[in-house]
């Protein structure tokens, strides 16, 4: 994807037509430079040449109302038809039309990487962290449903991982990055088909899902589908190693997930705000619209610092707990929702491996499979359509506190407990919900 200018009209006036982008990086004779005529009447005094694309696609043949009241169809990428530096005076200008109600320069997203520790494989390595949410009690009201899907939003998953092995649904990769495309690592151009994991990160997120349990502990959720979508690639910043894709390409990955019928998105990552609109806020909202369960990482720099998607209210932010039991220092708490086990987390790794890693990433997944074990429960229980509010309703009434606080500044509502989440959800099944 070369350097573009994300742009939002608002709601008045008619529409350019214009193909999706996806379309335009595999055919360049299917481009447009066509758009409003104030727009084009400023690129032409910059001089800054384009493609007009739609940031998003339909649905279906035509935009649903879910879709449009997301805004999401009023969205456009103007992609520059040449490898330079977008003029930030035109950005501006563009911002002040009448008829725009944002515009800002397509920019890479990062999330800091936690190197993984190789362990020797064993089926009870690590079970301290399966233990603190009591996920052998919880698994025996269910180890999930194949008819929920759970969409992993991260670097990829190893599709051969035998700890995965029957749970992978088709997936996609939204990585297409060309301005700065040096300092990656692997695969970070072309989106495709192929969501294949090159560092680890995506995997060891997938394995505390819905690990079989092989040569690990078993995830929470083992029966569930996993969605793979692709939407980080790997860089170097120095001597670390950071995950890296474009924040447009992350809202694309979502709404995918969200049309291809996922019940739960994870993602174990984050992006500050930095500039015009919130990060992720159309996307999300067309998830609400949808009824689907966002858990996000809430970062781990141990402040109180906003990563976006987690601080949107629509958004679970899961903080990290240390081997103690307490917050980890490294947890931020600008917005979390809940804790789970963060550190020395044990699951699945690329080529087939196994390793510890620790993060707020990795608390993620076990919330995101607690929501996912939930909404089988609730399908195996005859309600297929246990909703979004209902879930985080249970979620943080059956926390843990750790402290007097129903919400505490640090833990938000408390530890992830999955068997009492499940015993009220048992009671409210039979006594309260319809």
């Amino acid at each position: 994807m070369k350097p573009h200018i994300e742009l939002k009209y608002r709601t008045n006036g008619a529409l350019p037509d214009a193909p999706y982008w996806e379309t335009i990086i595999k055919d360049k004779s299917a481009a447009s430079g066509e758009t409003h005529e104030d727009v084009a009447r400023l690129l032409a005094r910059y001089a800054v040449p384009v493609w007009v694309t739609r940031a998003y696609a339909p649905a279906g043949a035509s935009w649903s109302p879910a879709e449009i009241a997301s805004g999401l169809d009023r969205i456009y990428r103007l992609v520059l038809q040449e490898d330079r530096a977008i003029p930030p005076e035109l950005v501006h200008d563009i911002s002040l039309l009448p008829i725009v109600e944002y515009a800002r320069i397509g920019r890479v997203g990062s999330a800091e990487l936690p190197e993984p520790i190789p362990a020797q494989m064993s089926v009870t390595t690590d079970l301290k962290s399966r233990r603190a949410v009591f996920l052998e009690e919880a698994q025996q009201f269910t180890r999930g449903d194949p008819a929920v899907t759970v969409a992993i939003l991260d670097t990829g998953i190893d599709l051969t991982h035998p700890e995965l092995n029957g749970t992978l649904l088709p997936g996609r990769d939204f990585v297409d990055i060309l301005d700065g495309a040096d300092k990656f690592l692997g695969d970070y151009l072309g989106a495709d088909e192929d969501p294949t994991d090159e560092v680890g990160h995506g995997t060891h997120v997938a394995g505390i899902v819905a690990g079989r349990g092989l040569a690990m502990p078993a995830g929470v959720v083992p029966r569930c589908k996993l969605l793979p979508v692709r939407v980080l690639g790997a860089m170097r910043q120095g001597e670390r190693r950071v995950g890296a894709g474009l924040v447009d390409n992350i809202n694309v990955g979502i709404k995918w997930a969200v049309d291809q019928g996922a019940d739960v998105i994870s993602m174990s990552l984050g992006v500050r705000h930095t500039d015009g609109g919130l990060p992720h806020q159309e996307v999300v909202e067309y998830a609400k619209q949808k009824g689907v369960t966002i858990v996000a990482a809430a970062g781990n720099d141990g402040t109180d610092q906003l990563y976006y998607p987690g601080a949107l209210p629509h958004v679970i932010a899961v903080g990290a707990e240390d081997d103690d039991g307490q917050v980890a220092s490294y947890s931020t708490w600008g917005a979390v929702t809940l804790v789970a086990p963060g550190t020395n987390v044990y699951s699945s790794y690329v080529g087939g491996d196994y390793a510890f890693s620790t993060g707020t990433s990795h608390a993620t997944p076990f919330v995101s499979g607690g929501v996912a074990m939930l909404k089988s429960f609730a399908r195996q229980r005859g309600k297929p359509s246990l909703t979004d509010g209902q879930v985080k309703h249970v979620l943080k009434h059956t926390a843990d506190k750790l402290d007097r606080s129903f919400r505490s500044k640090k833990a938000g509502f408390g530890r992830l407990n999955l068997y009492d989440a499940l015993r009220l959800l048992d009671f409210k099944l039979a006594h309260t919900l319809n």
